[in-house]
């Protein structure tokens, strides 16, 4: 590919040296669990996020699951107890729910942001509804003041999935807590599985690391049943060498997104919505919409000149195998969104002059 979707050996060459170092550090300490890498990492995610707490865990999925089963354990949901997420969110999202004991509601995103909003929710409040999983998908803020309204009026537990959305501003300060993923391929991404939990909520987080550690609060004293979800050092320092660029990296994906919606020009194509404040939103993915049903022949388009592109999601959640008791769900927005939505390449191993000649091409692509 003459312009690859993602390229991470690209992505981290700058980094390779502190990289090495870092690594290094971690093999000499002969400290393989937990330890002071960790709990550096921790520090800069609450100062990062402007929260009170944070929790290094091992994966994003397991971050939201241990939100969960926090708020469980605490007493603030029970078995059975509803979760709204949006409907065409990774799975991640939903399998953090069941594997809780909890219900996903699906709803239906707004056909423009691709997130969940206000005026989607208001019908989907019931009694059995006790908390809200606003996912910013795609790197994108999902919160608005209708949104926040119903929160506050219906008194629901807000747990963000910010798996892609590091570094937009207002996450980690809308609600209860928030999960986040360092999987590689994210903004800021790990050399393997990571994740972590930041929240304003001290309870919370003590919880959530003790149900991470075994169910843990000293060593051999187990006060929950609980799993091994911990965050190991190596990861933790890899993490650190790339997070003091992680603002200037959110800024570059903003201007080749900027780039993109004002240099493409088909009307065949129709490009994302730029948020109200530009910095709410870190460009994890640049995702069009194909019109006219016609993306998988874009898609070859594009490959035939040596574009990389990737589907963020080509099924949504309620159609999945593993989830048939929803398969008949009224959903279209979702439905539609995964039949069209095509991400482009926007990562550090995308050059301006890169994102220039890929608008070009496809701005001369004809159906």
């Amino acid at each position: 590919m003459k312009y690859p979707f993602l390229d991470l050996g690209i992505v981290n060459a700058p980094y390779r040296e502190r990289l090495v170092e870092a690594s290094t550090r971690v093999i000499n300490s002969g400290r393989y669990i937990g330890g002071p890498e960790v709990e550096d990492l921790e520090r800069w995610l609450t100062q990062f996020t402007h929260t009170n707490y944070a929790v290094g865990v091992s994966n994003g999925l397991d971050a939201l699951r241990l939100i969960l089963e926090g708020y469980k354990v605490m007493g603030s949901l029970q078995d059975g107890d509803g979760v709204i997420v949006p409907a065409n969110t990774y799975i991640a999202s939903v399998l953090a729910v069941t594997a809780s004991g909890l219900k996903p509601v699906f709803v239906d995103p707004d056909a423009e942001t691709m997130n969940l909003s206000g005026s989607a929710l208001r019908n989907h409040i019931t009694p059995d509804v006790k908390a809200i999983m606003p996912v910013h998908l795609y790197g994108r803020l999902a919160w608005d003041e209708e949104m926040a309204d119903i929160v506050s009026k219906n008194h629901l537990i807000v747990i963000e999935d910010g798996a892609q959305a590091i570094g937009a501003e207002g996450m980690g300060r809308l609600g209860g807590a928030t999960a986040l993923s360092f999987y590689p391929t994210k903004n800021l991404g790990a050399f393997g599985d990571a994740g972590a939990v930041v929240t304003d909520n001290e309870e919370l987080a003590r919880t959530v690391r003790a149900i991470a550690n075994y169910g843990s609060d000293r060593r051999y004293h187990n006060i929950y049943r609980g799993f091994n979800c911990r965050m190991d050092p190596m990861q933790a320092a890899m993490l650190m060498v790339q997070a003091t660029d992680l603002q200037s990296a959110n800024e570059r994906r903003r201007r080749r997104a900027q780039l993109y919606n004002q240099l493409i020009t088909n009307p065949v194509i129709i490009t994302p919505a730029e948020p109200n404040n530009p910095l709410a939103h870190v460009w994890h993915q640049y995702v069009v919409c194909v019109a006219q049903g016609g993306r998988d022949e874009f898609r070859r388009y594009l490959t035939a000149h040596g574009i990389g592109t990737d589907i963020h999601y080509p099924v949504p959640p309620h159609r999945q195998p593993c989830y048939g008791e929803y398969s008949e769900s009224n959903l279209p927005i979702a439905e539609k969104l995964a039949a069209s939505v095509l991400s482009l390449p926007i990562s550090d191993c995308t050059s301006i002059s890169d994102v220039k000649e890929i608008s070009e091409i496809i701005n001369q692509y004809r159906p």
